[in-house]
């Protein structure tokens, strides 16, 4: 196991305990969360080494490899990913300046969002790790979806836009692999950056329970403020701050179901209502479920 010690983004040292969780996909082991009061960072640790991680995500419950629906989560995912990737697709659209639409999607999963950039017009690369994932690809866009950030540094290209939804959380090297994407970077390109918000209200909520933890997969958990010091750190903009609001209610529906081991009609209601008052709430605030943070040099 490996143990953090100084928090990547503010160097602070004074790290508190913050919160125990169970790895409600695969292992079912207990994780602890740490604090860094200063930039309200969480981090995973002790977390497991660099080489024993694949086995946390080695799980048909492991939804965001899917490609085809066998609960009731798969299928209310498979729904919402629909909706979604048309959304994300005019939203990186309407936020990119270049007329060139070269973009990068890192820890691009099984390539569906590259496939809807694709019929866009848009000239695509992926990265993704997991091989099972790349095997699950489209034909259409599975020659470009390379298997290491280094095999995309050897194309010596540059991205208008470069997209990472729901992966920085999974970073190991959080800095380095930051840079490295800024290095990839046209000069009037946009990072898209899709994290969950542990200040949200329905994280506040389910606490140990909430669904948007989910250790060991998830090594950092942001907020506004961790965010905002993370570009800083690397002289990156956030122009602006993006709701996703249906997170909330997926991630309501995973999180009842992780305090009572079970699917009820008074989880799955409470989990309307509980996505309904975080949405609710963040609109004074904008501390919704999960966030998007588009960057600029």
């Amino acid at each position: 196991m490996i143990e953090i010690h100084v928090c990547p983004i503010c160097n602070g040292k004074n790290l508190v305990p913050f919160l125990s969780c169970e790895d409600h996909s695969v292992s079912h082991e207990t994780f602890s969360l740490i604090k860094c009061p200063t930039c309200e960072l969480l981090i995973t640790t002790p977390r497991p080494l660099t080489n024993e991680l694949n086995k946390y995500y080695a799980s048909p419950a492991y939804t965001s490899h899917i490609s085809q629906a066998k609960t009731i989560i798969d299928k209310l995912y498979l729904t919402a990913r629909t909706h979604t990737l048309k959304w994300k697709s005019k939203l990186v659209q309407k936020n990119t300046a270049s007329a060139e639409h070269q973009i990068f999607d890192f820890g691009c999963g099984t390539g569906e969002f590259l496939k809807s950039m694709k019929l866009m017009g848009w000239q695509t690369v992926g990265m993704e790790p997991s091989p099972f994932a790349r095997q699950q690809s489209d034909d259409a866009i599975s020659a470009n979806i390379k298997a290491s950030m280094d095999e995309v540094i050897n194309l010596n290209r540059t991205f208008d836009a470069i997209t990472l939804w729901h992966v920085l959380e999974h970073v190991e090297h959080l800095n380095e692999t930051i840079q490295k994407l800024k290095n990839l970077l046209a000069q009037n390109g946009t990072i898209f950056i899709a994290v969950p918000n542990h200040i949200s209200k329905d994280a506040k909520h389910y606490r140990e329970h909430w669904a948007g933890y989910d250790v060991p997969r998830h090594l950092w958990h942001f907020g506004i403020t961790s965010m905002k010091l993370l570009a800083s750190r690397h002289d990156l903009t956030i122009a602006k701050i993006l709701p996703m609001r249906l997170d909330a209610y997926y991630i309501s529906l995973l999180s009842e179901k992780y305090k009572s081991n079970s699917f009820s009609v008074t989880g799955i209601t409470n989990a309307i209502f509980t996505a309904l008052r975080s949405n609710y709430a963040a609109r004074k605030n904008m501390e919704y479920s999960s966030l998007i943070y588009v960057l600029k040099k």
